[in-house]
């Protein structure tokens, strides 16, 4: 028995050779998997990084890169910046009002009449009565005291205070005393009428109008969607300074770079981007092509819709964006009222900047950060402005929380 032990303990040499080489080919996959695993993990936190490295760059490049005070003219000082919201009486508005006489009527929006008031102080207000009948006016009363009670820019409508005394609805914000853009734009010119802008107005005005979107999507967190930004929502004050005003649509956008919020659409004809009125879903860069869209009644004087004209001119976008990067055909679109007041390459410039916001795919549109930027070079060389020289801006991050305007998610509707 013993001697059959020691004639089989031992394993031949050949045998040997082959257990040693298996052993080292496991060692060797072993060493390669976990290798492997450690690239997968570190590829992971690279990519990782530069996911939070862009999404604070996008956040904070135009903090950090903005143009001294030596470089442009500082911004308007707002006259009343208030950090809260007064509450008024609706007897104190009626007063302010003249009881809401016909003669003080200055507007209508779509969830009710504006009218201009004098307030006990002697200051000029205007004045939002929301129609009551209306489900979605009380949805605009409770976005628009949310949003612009927290929100202050000198590119945005300052809301003084509001009325919610029993069934009234009513919101205040400061006077604009040359009322909006599209009044100007669409003027005859004749007495008694808003006259016609030349194009030194209308660039400053365009420049401003994209501060305060630029304002909603990069100094908000999560940035504040517009919905529904047009010429009419662009209101001027005496000195043709333009603020963006009337937020009862806005909508919070989605966190998550390149993320989209879900909802019902809604906005005006002609302004809409095509991919939210196709698929509900809403981006920062819905705001952009309606600013586009805006910035081509500048440079056209044309309204965004008007089917009476010509077939093929009725849409403003589809008649006038083949025509945008073509010098020849250039000419054919511009605004006759503009006729003599700039080189042609300004208006190749300003052209081109709308041409790209009106982009039908949205990731080919810019930032508004980035015609805002486009934009200053056009206007820094104009005659000085009359507005209020100050300390340049600097706009601090404002974070949403809870909030009125429902944020929603990207896979269910919220409206």
């Amino acid at each position: 028995m013993v001697r059959y032990l020691e004639e089989n303990s031992s394993l031949s040499p050949p045998a040997v050779t082959q257990f040693n080489g298996d052993r080292r080919k496991a060692g060797i996959a072993l060493v390669v998997i976990v290798v492997i695993a450690a690239l997968a993990v570190v590829a992971l936190l690279v990519a990782f990084s530069y996911y939070w490295y862009i999404r604070n760059k996008v956040r904070r490049r135009f903090t950090t890169e903005r143009p001294t005070e030596s470089d442009e003219p500082a911004p308007p000082v707002l006259s009343s910046c208030h950090t809260e919201a007064q509450v008024f009486t609706f007897k104190q508005l009626q007063v302010a009002t003249s009881n809401f006489s016909q003669n003080n009527v200055i507007g209508h929006g779509g969830f009710g009449s504006v009218y201009k008031g004098v307030l006990q102080d002697g200051s000029k207000v205007a004045v939002k009565q929301l129609d009551l009948g209306s489900k979605q006016g009380e949805q605009e009363f409770r976005v628009e005291v949310d949003v612009l009670s927290r929100l202050h820019s000198p590119y945005l409508l300052a809301l003084i205070g509001y009325c919610a005394d029993h069934d009234h609805r009513l919101l205040v914000y400061e006077y604009m005393p040359n009322g909006s853009l599209q009044e100007h734009l669409y003027s005859d010119g004749s007495s008694g009428t808003p006259p016609k802008l030349d194009w030194e107005t209308r660039m400053r005005i365009a420049l401003d109008a994209a501060r305060g979107v630029e304002y909603l999507h990069e100094y908000v967190d999560p940035p504040v969607i517009h919905r529904d930004f047009k010429s009419s929502n662009i209101l001027l004050d005496r000195n043709y300074h333009a603020k963006v005003s009337d937020f009862g649509l806005a909508k919070l956008g989605s966190d998550k770079v390149g993320g989209h919020v879900s909802t019902r659409v809604l906005g005006t004809q002609g302004y809409v981007a095509p991919e939210y009125a196709l698929t509900g879903h809403l981006t920062t860069k819905s705001d952009v092509y309606s600013y586009g869209v805006v910035l081509l009644e500048l440079l056209t004087g044309r309204v965004p819709v008007d089917m009476k004209r010509p077939p093929g001119q009725g849409v403003l976008v589809s008649w006038a964006l083949p025509q945008l990067t073509d010098r020849e055909k250039l000419i054919q679109i511009i605004d006759p009222v503009l006729e003599g007041q700039f080189s042609m390459k300004e208006f190749m410039q300003v052209a081109a900047i709308a041409a790209m916001c009106v982009q039908p795919e949205a990731d080919y549109r810019p930032l508004m950060a980035d015609v805002v930027q486009s934009l200053v070079p056009l206007v820094k060389h104009l005659r000085p402005s009359s507005r209020v020289i100050g300390t340049p801006l600097h706009h601090n991050i404002v974070t949403l929380q809870s909030s009125s305007i429902d944020s929603g998610s990207s896979s269910a509707a919220n409206d």
